[in-house]
């Protein structure tokens, strides 16, 4: 893993345009040190948690628990037929009072809305720099835990608010090295890397020590915050009893259009299996058509009849959804 210093010295709540427009992650320190939120935990846990009190201690909050035996990495059973935690609902308030007394098990309070969960507590803990971007933005917490690497589509920036996290991160052409479960059963939407990247088996996992070759690792302390790129794989431990992260998501792409993964799936259903000749013709169109269309693919025909070729805007994904839903249902 190569351990990176410093790529863009951050000013609280200052987001340099370049930042945002990078395809490579980016490191902010200090970005959130003025946040009533970092400040409650730079004095203690104690302070911390009661400062998140007044933003709805009786909120029940879907999280996940894991016994002591699993050290904080929330995963799957060793069959492959389930996760080794369980979910369960849970006041905020009585949350804050295990992490506070230490408990043994591993909790994790996952990507929770913090306009919706918190009323009150984003206003004086937000980066006004995307307001702009419309992003949505999360609360999360917990203890000593460990996600395993995934992926994201929207862009992020994630602001460490309590306790010590170790971010690592590899460029998508990776995937091929970082032996990716199953895509049906996840822990949260996203497959994840099977791979333990705090400690990983490079005798089970051998491709995974090229991947750590492109490995990016950034450790942040309260205050300090680090965008990720669209679709980069990064893995998190929480280093400290009592961790909270805040992060913001955006898309560049229209609200209209739909996840990609959808493609990826439907690619399953219909390509995949084809004769290898049939997979280079479709290959062949998917260039043409999506991978390397320009303002030539469909200049030769007339605007007016273009169809699904012109730029898409809500209408038209409207239709095109309705197509293909119909083609789906016969």
């Amino acid at each position: 893993m190569v351990a990176l210093s410093d790529r863009c010295a951050g000013t609280p709540g200052d987001i340099p345009v370049e930042v945002l427009q990078s395809t490579q992650p980016v490191l902010l320190r200090g970005l959130v040190r003025h946040w009533p939120m970092v400040q409650a935990a730079q004095r203690s846990d104690a302070s911390f948690c009661d400062y998140l009190r007044g933003f709805g201690a009786d909120a029940r909050l879907s999280l996940w628990r894991g016994a002591p035996e699993i050290a904080g990495r929330f995963f799957y059973n060793a069959e492959f037929t389930d996760f080794n935690f369980r979910r369960e609902v849970l006041t905020f308030g009585a949350l804050l009072d295990e992490l506070l007394a230490g408990t043994p098990d591993a909790l994790y309070l996952g990507s929770t809305a913090m306009d919706h969960c918190f009323p009150g507590l984003r206003e004086p803990n937000d980066l006004p720099a995307l307001a702009g971007l419309a992003p949505h933005v999360s609360l999360w917490l917990g203890n000593r835990i460990q996600v395993a690497a995934h992926f994201d589509q929207p862009d992020n920036i994630a602001c460490v608010v309590a306790g010590r996290r170790r971010f690592t991160l590899f460029p998508p052409e990776q995937v091929g090295n970082l032996y990716i479960g199953p895509l049906d059963l996840t822990p949260a939407g996203q497959p994840i890397s099977l791979v333990d990247h705090a400690r990983p088996d490079l005798e089970r996992f051998p491709r995974y020590a090229e991947a750590l070759r492109h490995a990016q690792t950034f450790e942040l302390l309260p205050g300090d915050a680090l965008f990720i790129p669209s679709q980069w794989w990064h893995g998190v431990e929480a280093l400290e009893p009592i961790s909270a992260l805040v992060n913001f998501w955006w898309r560049q792409s229209p609200v209209f259009m739909d996840p990609s993964i959808n493609a990826l799936l439907m690619a399953l259903l219909s390509l995949r299996d084809l004769p290898p000749a049939q997979r280079d013709a479709w290959r062949a169109l998917f260039d043409h058509y999506v991978f390397d269309a320009d303002d030539q693919t469909a200049a030769h025909i007339p605007p007016a009849a273009r169809g699904l070729l012109a730029p898409l805007d809500e209408r038209s994904a409207r239709q095109l959804r309705s197509m293909l839903l119909n083609r789906l249902n016969r």
